[in-house]
C-alpha cells in the first residue's frame, strides 16, 4: 500500500465518525480488535471505497522487455541452463545407474546419477564425516567405506533397481574388492553388506571424480584439537626422507 497504516487508521475514524449512532461507533470499536483497525480488508466494499486509494498487486511482471540485450541473454542462458544442463531428477528404476564415491583422511563423499537420453543427471549427493574409529583406517579402506556408505544411504534407490549398477571409484584395487580372498574383520562385515546389491565396481581416475572430490573436500570435517584430535592416524603425518 502507498499509505502508512497511520493513515488508513485516521481513515478508519472518520468513517465511523460519519455513522449516525455513537452507540453504533462505541460497539464497532469493541468488536473490531485494535490490531485489524490499520488494514482495509475490516470495511465492506461500499466502506472501502471512501478509504484512500491504494496499489493493486503486482501479479505479472514482465522482466524480458525492459532488459539490456547483454542481460537478456543471461536471462535465456540460465532457462536453458535449469532445463538442459545436469541437475538434479527424479529416481527412475529403469534407468542405468551410476554411484560414485570419494573419500579423504576425515570426510566420504558421494553423487548418485542416472543416464537418461539428455544424459547423466544427479539424483541426490551427500557427504559425511569419520567417526573417530574410521579415522585410523588406511586410504584402501576409506575408499571402500565411501562405496559401504553411499549403498547404506541410497539402498531403497539401489535396491528397487531392474539392472545391475555401476560404482566408479579412483582407487583401482577395489574393482576387485567382491572377489578377494583374504578380508580383515571390518573389510568381511563391509562385503557381507554388499552382497546384497546386484553391481560392479569401476575404475575411475581422480582426474575425473570431480563431483565425489567435491564433496569430500569439506573444511569442517577436520577435527580440532580436544575433538578428535588424538585419533588421527599418524601415518598420514610421517616424514617421507628421501634418500640419494
Amino acid at each position: 500500500m502507498d499509505l502508512p497504516p497511520s493513515s488508513y487508521h485516521d481513515s478508519l475514524e472518520e468513517l465511523w465518525d460519519e455513522e449516525e449512532e455513537p452507540e453504533e461507533i462505541e460497539t464497532m470499536m469493541k468488536v473490531v480488535p485494535s490490531v485489524y483497525h490499520h488494514y482495509l480488508d475490516v470495511f465492506s466494499k461500499v466502506k472501502a471505497e471512501k478509504l484512500p486509494p491504494h496499489r493493486t498487486c503486482d501479479h505479472h511482471i514482465e522482466l524480458e522487455g525492459s532488459l539490456p540485450p547483454e542481460a537478456l541473454r543471461q536471462l535465456h542462458q540460465l532457462k536453458e541452463a535449469f532445463t538442459i544442463a545436469p541437475i538434479l531428477s527424479h529416481f527412475d528404476p529403469s534407468l542405468p545407474t551410476i554411484v560414485e564415491t570419494g573419500a579423504l583422511d576425515y570426510s566420504l563423499g558421494g553423487v548418485l546419477s542416472q543416464i537418461a537420453d539428455s544424459g547423466k543427471h544427479p539424483m541426490a549427493f551427500d557427504r559425511c564425516k569419520l567417526l573417530p574409529a574410521e579415522l585410523n583406517h588406511e586410504i584402501h579402506d576409506k575408499e571402500l567405506l565411501g562405496i559401504v556408505w553411499a549403498l547404506k544411504h541410497w539402498r531403497a534407490f539401489l535396491l528397487s533397481l531392474s539392472s545391475s549398477f555401476e560404482v566408479l571409484t579412483n582407487h583401482s584395487s577395489l574393482q576387485y574388492f567382491m572377489s578377494s580372498k583374504i578380508l580383515t574383520h571390518c573389510q568381511a562385515c563391509w562385503a557381507e553388506f554388499l552382497s546384497e546389491f546386484h553391481f560392479s565396481i569401476t575404475y575411475h581416475p581422480g582426474s575425473l571424480a570431480t563431483l565425489p572430490d567435491a564433496l569430500s573436500h569439506w573444511d569442517n570435517a577436520y577435527p580440532e584439537r580436544g575433538e578428535d584430535f588424538i585419533s588421527k592416524n599418524p601415518m598420514n603425518y610421517q616424514k617421507i626422507i628421501k634418500q640419494n
